[in-house]
C-alpha cells in the first residue's frame, strides 16, 4: 500500500552480551540464544523486517495453516517455501530453544537460513534489489503478495487449493431497481477485508455502513438500468456471500490530508471486539448462529507514524504451546500501569461519545453549537478548547468533518444527531439488541462511551506479544490498549469458533510433524547444543595466571619469580559463573603435591615487582562477584610468608620504585652536570622521616620532582622538616619518580627560603638503552637518567655499567638511535649533548660495536644497484670534507666492487651528483643519507641519462608469476639514452622514443617509424603517464585506454588492445559504453565495463544505471568518470563481460585472489607484530610509529564583497 515509506525504529531492542573481558565475537558467530519461559520462538530482525516478522509469526500460530504444509512436505513435494516455513524440530529441555529462530511454536529453526528472513525477500513477484532489502514495507501489501505468491506455487500439487480453502470469501454487490426490481449482481473474491478507520468509532460500525447501509440513486444521479432502458432510482448494497474460516482485516489507518498535502496517520479510538458474529453482514442468515461467530486471534501493531515506525503482533496461542505466567510482582505493577493508563484514556476519551451523548438527551433536533459547548462544559467541568481543541481542532470544524454523524443548519450556527445514530445511541444506552432496526440482521453494537470489555479467553488460550526476537505474555485485556494512539492495530485476524482443535495437538508441538523432519531437527539440536556449549565456555571461560608461592622469593619489597617468567606461573581456564569454592578445587587437582593450607590472593605485576592485595575468602561467590576478569593473576600460597619472609599485602604496603640521583664530585663529560643514579624500593607506608634516614646522610637534604614522572620537570621541590611525618603515597611518590639527594656541600645550589634547586635548571628524565652488541644471548634493556645537557658518552658509561658489561667495550661501541619500526639510525657523537642529539626525552637508544662518528663525520648509507628492495643497506663514516669521487671510492671499496664507474643519487630526489670535486658538505648531504650506487658513466654536462624500458604486451602466465605485471605488461629495461638537457626540455615527449630506435637493443623490434610508437613514463615497473607532443595523432581530449575481453567459462582476460576514446563532448559511463561497444561491435545493453586497480586488485564495476530525468537536469547530474570514484585517465585497464556468451558479472581472475591473500597475509604479519609489541609486558613501553606530520602552512582566507 505504502511501499518503502517506514524507517525502521529499533530503539526498543536491547542487546544481551555474554560475558566481560573476552573481546566480543560477531553476533552472527554465535548459536541462537535459548528461550525464555514462555517457550516460543521469535524472528531476529535483519533490519527493517519487522513487518514480515509479524506476518509470519501469525501464519506460524495458524495451526491450519501449518498442518498442511506439513503434509506436503511429508508428500516429497520439494517446495522451498513450504519447507522454510514450516520445517520444525523439538528441542530437550523445552524451555532450552533459542529465542531468534523462525520456527513454528515450540519448535527450532537450526539453519542459518532459517534464522533470519532473507530467504523470503525473493519470494515469488515479491522480488527486491539488494538496497531494497534494508528498507521496511507494508505488512498488508506483504499479505496480499505472499498469498498470491503461495498460490502459484502451489499450482498442480495437493495443496493448490489452500490459501483458497482458508482465506478465500466472496461479497457480492447488488444494485436494485426500484421501478422494475431488477437485481444487477456482481460478485468479488476476496483474502482479506479493508474498512476504514476515518470517522468510524470502531470494526462493527464500518461493517455496518460496508454490508448493511444501502447507497441511493436518486435526483441528479440516477442509475441506468439495463431491463428499463433508462435512467432511474435504484439502491446499491453489498453483502458477504461466503465467509473463509479465516478472516483477514486491514484498517486503513494512513490517510492523505489534501488541506495540507502530507500524510497522516488516524490515531482515534477505533475499538473491535474479541468475538464477533457476522450475521448480519452476510447474504445468507438461515444457518446457526455458530456458523458466524468469529473469534480474534492475532492483532499486528504498528507503531509510529506514517514516515517510520516498528511492527509487532499480538496472537493467542491456539495449540498451548506456550508457558503463559506473570510473577505476583509483575501482577501489582501491570495492575498499576492499568489503573493510570485507564485514567489517562479518561482524561484523553474520544470526545465524539461525549457529543452525542449530549446531543441524544435534547429534546430538539437541533441546539446551537456554542450551547453545545456550554453543556459539554457543565458535564465534563472542562471546555473543548482547553481538553480537546490541541488534539482535534475548532469544535465548529470537528462537527463539520463528522458529518455523517452530525447535521449543522446550513448556516453553521446550528447542531443535531442525526436519526439513525440517535436511535442507535439510545438503544445502545439501555443494552437493547439492535434487532427491531433491521429484522435480519443481528450486531451487538459497541458505542463508543465504554469500550467493550474483550470476553474472558478459553481455559489454557493466552495471548503473547511477539516482538521480533523478544516474546512476553500480555492479558487479553491489554488489547484495548491497541485501540487508539501511535501504537495501534493495523491487521485483525479472525478465525470460525467452530474451528475446534483436537486434544492432541493441546501442548504437543510434535503434533502432524513428519518424522523424517523430526529426525532431521533432532540431528540439528544435538549441533546446536555443542555450538552452545562452545559459545558458553568461549564467553564465560577466563584465563587466570596462577602464581605458585614455591617458585618465588620476597626481596627488595616485593615478589620475584626464582625461575623464569614461564616457569613460574600455571594458566587455568574457569567460567567466570563459578565459585571460589570450584577454583579452590580446581587449583588442588592442578597442585596434587600442594601440602598444607592454601590461600588465594589477588595479585598485581608492579615496576618493583609482584604485589598482593585482598584474599579470595567465601567458598559460595562466584568469580565474576568477587571481580575476576580475564588475565587476573592469583598468587597461591599458605597466608603467611613466602620463602620464609613474612609478606606485606594490601594497597597500604604497596612498593613503590624511586630514582635516586646524587651529584657526582666532578663531570666526566665536560658538558652538563653528571649524577649518579640508582632505584630504590620503599612501601607506601613508609614515612618521610624514615626515607631521609635510609638514604641521605647526615645533614643532607632530599629534593623531589615537582611535576611528577609523567610530566617535564621545571624544578624540584625539598622536603621541609614538618613533611617528615607524610608517607610515600601521601607524598605524592610513584613508580618512577626522581627524588635527588644533596650533601651538605652540595646544599648551597638550594634555596631552602623557598624550597627550589636554583643551581641546575635541566629537566631531569628517561632515556631507554638497549643492548644490541650481542654479548648476551638476550637483548636486556635499562633506564637512565639524564637532563638535555648530559653528554652521550656519559650515558653510554652508564648503560654499560647498569648492563653488567665489560667497561673495555666503551672503546668499541656507540649510542644509535631507535625508530619505532625497529631500525637503527645513524650513530651519535659521544661529544654531542641530549639537546645537540635532538633527542626526546624517553627516546630508545641502541648500544652497538662500532665507532661513533665525530662531530665533523657524517654516517651514510648506500645501497648498490637501483632496486633497494634487493640490494642489502650498507653503511660508512667519512668526512663531511670529502668529496663526491673519494666517497664513491670507499663505497665502492666496501662493496668489493672494482672501477671508477658509477654514479650516486639522493634516494627519493632522483637527482645526480655531476660535481664529482664537490665535497659532500657543499651538496648539503647529510648524516644518516642514504646514496644509491649504479653501473655507468657520468653525463657530461649539459646531457641526461635516461633510462629507456620497452613494453611487451601481456601474455598469459602462471598464477604464481607477478599478477600485477601479468596486468599491464612486463616492461624490461633496455640501455640507457643519453639525451641534451636542452633537446629534452623542448620535446620531452618526442626526444625519447625517436632516439629510441639508435639504441643497440632496439634493433630487434621491428618499427617502422617512431610515429608507431608512444612514450610513457615508468612507475612500479608499469606505464604511468602518457607523454604527449603536437605531432601525434593524441590530442589533450582524447583518452589512451587498455581494454580487454573476458574469457567466457573461465576467469581470465584475452590480450589487451588500445582504444582511444574522445572526451571533449563528455566524459560520462553512457559514453564510454558507447565506444566500448562500437570497438568490439556489440549492443551496448549487451555488455559490463569495469575499471582494474592493480594496487589494490580490484575492479570497479562502471555502472550503467541511468535515471529517468530531463535533459537539462541530466547535463548537471552526469559526473565525469575522470573524477572520483573512478579517477579515469591514460593507460587504465578496462575489463569488458560479453553477456551474450558469458552471464557472470564477477571481473575478478585468480591472480587478483592471489595477490588479495598476500595483502591480507602482510597486514595480518604487520598487525600481530605490533600487538604483540604493545602486549608484551617486558618489552620497554615504545612508542608506536606515527605517520610523519606534513609541515605547517599558513592559510588564507580572501573574502569577496558582497553588495
Amino acid at each position: 500500500m505504502f511501499g518503502d515509506l517506514f524507517e525502521e525504529d529499533f530503539s526498543f531492542i536491547s542487546n544481551n552480551h555474554c560475558g566481560k573481558g573476552k573481546i566480543s565475537k560477531p553476533r552472527e558467530s554465535e548459536p541462537p540464544a535459548p528461550r525464555d519461559f514462555t517457550n516460543l520462538s521469535g524472528i531476529k530482525n535483519q533490519g527493517g523486517t519487522c513487518y514480515l516478522n509479524s506476518l509470519l509469526q501469525t501464519l506460524l500460530f495458524t495451526p491450519e495453516f501449518r498442518g498442511n504444509g506439513f503434509k506436503l512436505t511429508e508428500s516429497g513435494f520439494k517446495w522451498t517455501i513450504v519447507k522454510e516455513l514450516f520445517l520444525v524440530s523439538v528441542e530437550k529441555p523445552w524451555h532450552r530453544v533459542p529465542s531468534e529462530a523462525v520456527a513454528a511454536p515450540g519448535s527450532l529453526e537450526a539453519s542459518k537460513a532459517r534464522l533470519d528472513t532473507g530467504a523470503w525477500r525473493n519470494l515469488g513477484p515479491w522480488k527486491v534489489s539488494l538496497p531494497m532489502e534494508m528498507r521496511q514495507h507494508d505488512v498488508q501489501e506483504l499479505n496480499r503478495i505472499l498469498f498470491s505468491a503461495l498460490e502459484t506455487s502451489l499450482v498442480g500439487t495437493s495443496g493448490h487449493d489452500l490459501i483458497n480453502r482458508l482465506y478465500h470469501g466472496t461479497v457480492v454487490n447488488q444494485i436494485v431497481c426500484k421501478e422494475c426490481k431488477n437485481v444487477s449482481e456482481r460478485q468479488e473474491d476476496f483474502l482479506d477485508l479493508t474498512v476504514a478507520v476515518k470517522g468510524v468509532a470502531g470494526l462493527e460500525e464500518a461493517l455496518w455502513n460496508m454490508y448493511v447501509e444501502e447507497e441511493y440513486f436518486e435526483n441528479d444521479n440516477l442509475y441506468r438500468c439495463g431491463a428499463c432502458d433508462k435512467l432511474v432510482e435504484a439502491s446499491k448494497s453489498a453483502k458477504l456471500r461466503k465467509l473463509p474460516p479465516f478472516l483477514t482485516i486491514s484498517l486503513l489507518r494512513f490517510n492523505f490530508d489534501f488541506e495540507k498535502c502530507e500524510r497522516y496517520k488516524e490515531t482515534s479510538c477505533y475499538t473491535f471486539p474479541i468475538q464477533i458474529n457476522l450475521k448480519p453482514f452476510c447474504e445468507q442468515t438461515e444457518m446457526d448462529d455458530s456458523e458466524y461467530m468469529y473469534e480474534l486471534f492475532s492483532v499486528i501493531i504498528h507503531k509510529g507514524g506514517c514516515y517510520g515506525g516498528h511492527y509487532h503482533v499480538y496472537i493467542r496461542d491456539v495449540d498451548e504451546l506456550g508457558n503463559w505466567q506473570l510473577q505476583e510482582e509483575e501482577d501489582g505493577l501491570i495492575e498499576e500501569k492499568s489503573l493510570r493508563d485507564t485514567e489517562n484514556a479518561k482524561e484523553t476519551e474520544n470526545p465524539l461519545a461525549v457529543l452525542k451523548g449530549i446531543l441524544s438527551e435534547e429534546e430538539a433536533k437541533q441546539i446551537p453549537v456554542d450551547q453545545l459547548g456550554q453543556k459539554l462544559l457543565e458535564k465534563k467541568g472542562v471546555s473543548w478548547n482547553k481538553k480537546y481543541r490541541k488534539q482535534y481542532g475548532a469544535l465548529r470544524k470537528y462537527l463539520q468533518n463528522h458529518s455523517q454523524i452530525f447535521q449543522l443548519s446550513p448556516d453553521g450556527n446550528k447542531v443535531g444527531l442525526k436519526e439513525t445514530h440517535k436511535l442507535l445511541f439510545k438503544l445502545d444506552s439501555h443494552g437493547q439488541n439492535l434487532q427491531s432496526l433491521s429484522q435480519k440482521n443481528d450486531v451487538q453494537w459497541n458505542c463508543e462511551k465504554t469500550p467493550p470489555r474483550p470476553r474472558a479467553a478459553s481455559a489454557g488460550c493466552h495471548w503473547f506479544d511477539l516482538n521480533d526476537s523478544k516474546v512476553q505474555p500480555i492479558k487479553e485485556k491489554d488489547i484495548e490498549k491497541q485501540f487508539q494512539g501511535k501504537e495501534s492495530a493495523y491487521m485483525l485476524f479472525y478465525r470460525k469458533a467452530q474451528l475446534k482443535r483436537p486434544s492432541e495437538a493441546r501442548g504437543n508441538p510434535r503434533y502432524q510433524i513428519p518424522e523424517h523432519l523430526l529426525n532431521e531437527m533432532n540431528a540439528a539440536n544435538t549441533e546446536l547444543q555443542k555450538k552452545r556449549a562452545e559459545c558458553d565456555s568461549a564467553n564465560n571461560g577466563i584465563d587466570l595466571h596462577l602464581h605458585l608461592s614455591s617458585c618465588y622469593k620476597f626481596h627488595n619489597g616485593a615478589l620475584h619469580p626464582s625461575l623464569s617468567w614461564k616457569e613460574s606461573v600455571v594458566d587455568l581456564t574457569i567460567d567466570r559463573r563459578k565459585t571460589l569454592g570450584d577454583l579452590r578445587q580446581a587449583v588442588f587437582q592442578m597442585l596434587e603435591s600442594w601440602e598444607g593450607d592454601m590461600v588465594l590472593s589477588m595479585a598485581k605485576p608492579l615496576p618493583a615487582g609482584l604485589h598482593l592485595y585482598q584474599v579470595l575468602d567465601g567458598d559460595e561467590l562466584t568469580l565474576d562477584g568477587v571481580g575476576l576478569a580475564d588475565g587476573a593473576d592469583i598468587f597461591v600460597w599458605n597466608g603467611k610468608e613466602v620463602g620464609g619472609t613474612k609478606v606485606l599485602t594490601g594497597p597500604e604496603h604497596e612498593p613503590v620504585v624511586l630514582n635516586v640521583l646524587r651529584l657526582a664530585e666532578h663531570n666526566e663529560g665536560g658538558k652538563g652536570q653528571h649524577f649518579s643514579e640508582a632505584q630504590h624500593v620503599f612501601t607506601s607506608s613508609t614515612s618521610l622521616g624514615q626515607l631521609h634516614a635510609a638514604l641521605a646522610p647526615a645533614g643532607g637534604i632530599i629534593l623531589k620532582n615537582g611535576s611528577g614522572a609523567d610530566r617535564e620537570a621545571k624544578n624540584w621541590e625539598v622536603f621541609r622538616e614538618e613533611d617528615m611525618k607524610e608517607t610515600v603515597r601521601s607524598a605524592g611518590l610513584r613508580d618512577g619518580c626522581s627524588v635527588l639527594i644533596l650533601d651538605s656541600h652540595d646544599q648551597s645550589f638550594v634555596n631552602v627560603a623557598s624550597g627550589n634547586l636554583t643551581a641546575f635548571t635541566y629537566d631531569i628524565s628517561w632515556l631507554q638503552v638497549k643492548n644490541f652488541c650481542g654479548v648476551e644471548e638476550e637483548e636486556k634493556h635499562v633506564k637512565i637518567t639524564a637532563t638535555i645537557e648530559t653528554v652521550m658518552a656519559d650515558i653510554k658509561m652508564k648503560a654499560i655499567r647498569e648492563l653488567q658489561l665489560k667497561e673495555e667495550l666503551a672503546y668499541e661501541s656507540c649510542l644509535r638511535p631507535v625508530s619505532g619500526n625497529g631500525k637503527l639510525l645513524s650513530p651519535v657523537p659521544e661529544d654531542y649533548t641530549v639537546k645537540e642529539a635532538e633527542l626526546k626525552m624517553g627516546s630508545l637508544l641502541g648500544l652497538c660495536r662500532g665507532k661513533a662518528p665525530t662531530s665533523t663525520q657524517l654516517f651514510l648509507y648506500f645501497v648498490v644497484g637501483s632496486d633497494q628492495n634487493c640490494s642489502p643497506e650498507m653503511e660508512i663514516v667519512v668526512e663531511e670534507t670529502a668529496s663526491v669521487k673519494e666517497c664513491l671510492n670507499l663505497m665502492l671499496e666496501k662493496s668489493g666492487l672494482s672501477g671508477e664507474k658509477g654514479r650516486s643519487g639522493l634516494t627519493g630526489i632522483l637527482c645526480f651528483l655531476f660535481l664529482q670535486n664537490a665535497t659532500l658538505k657543499e651538496l648539503n648531504v647529510c648524516r644518516g643519507d642514504t646514496l644509491v650506487i649504479t653501473e655507468g658513466k657520468l653525463p657530461q654536462k649539459g646531457f641526461l641519462k635516461i633510462p629507456i624500458w620497452w613494453l611487451k604486451p601481456s601474455s598469459h602466465k602462471k598464477h604464481g608469476e607477478n599478477a600485477r605485471d601479468q596486468v599491464n605488461g612486463i616492461a624490461w629495461k633496455m640501455e640507457a639514452l643519453q639525451v641534451s638537457a636542452a633537446a629534452v626540455c623542448c620535446a620531452m615527449a618526442f626526444m625519447p622514443w625517436s632516439l629510441a630506435l639508435t639504441l643497440p637493443c632496439c634493433q630487434e623490434q621491428v618499427v617502422p617509424l617512431p610515429s608507431f610508437l608512444r612514450a610513457w613514463t615508468v612507475d612500479s615497473k608499469r606505464p604511468g603517464k602518457l607523454l604527449r607532443d603536437n605531432k601525434r595523432r593524441l590530442s589533450p581530449h582524447e583518452l589512451l585506454l587498455r581494454v580487454q575481453m573476458g574469457i567466457p567459462g573461465a576467469r581470465d582476460y584475452s590480450d589487451s588492445r588500445d582504444l582511444v576514446w574522445d572526451i571533449s563532448k563528455e566524459c560520462t559511463t553512457w559514453a564510454l559504453r558507447q565506444r566500448v561497444a562500437s570497438h568490439y561491435c556489440l549492443p551496448v545493453d549487451k555488455i559490463e565495463i569495469a575499471k582494474y586497480f592493480p594496487e589494490r586488485f580490484e575492479w570497479l564495476p562502471i555502472s550503467s544505471w541511468t535515471q529517468q530525468i530531463s535533459k537539462r537536469k541530466r547535463r548537471k547530474k552526469q559526473e565525469s568518470l575522470q573524477s572520483a570514484p573512478y579517477h579515469l585517465k591514460d593507460g587504465d585497464v578496462i575489463g569488458v563481460k560479453n553477456l551474450l556468451l558469458d552471464d557472470t558479472k564477477d571481473f575478478s581472475t585468480i591472480r587478483d585472489d592471489i595477490g588479495k591473500e598476500k595483502q591480507r597475509q602482510l597486514a595480518l604479519e604487520k598487525r600481530k607484530s605490533r600487538q604483540e609489541r604493545v602486549q608484551d609486558p617486558f618489552l620497554p613501553e615504545e612508542k608506536l610509529p606515527m605517520k610523519p606530520r606534513k609541515p605547517e602552512v599558513a592559510l588564507s582566507i580572501n573574502v569577496g564583497v558582497f553588495r
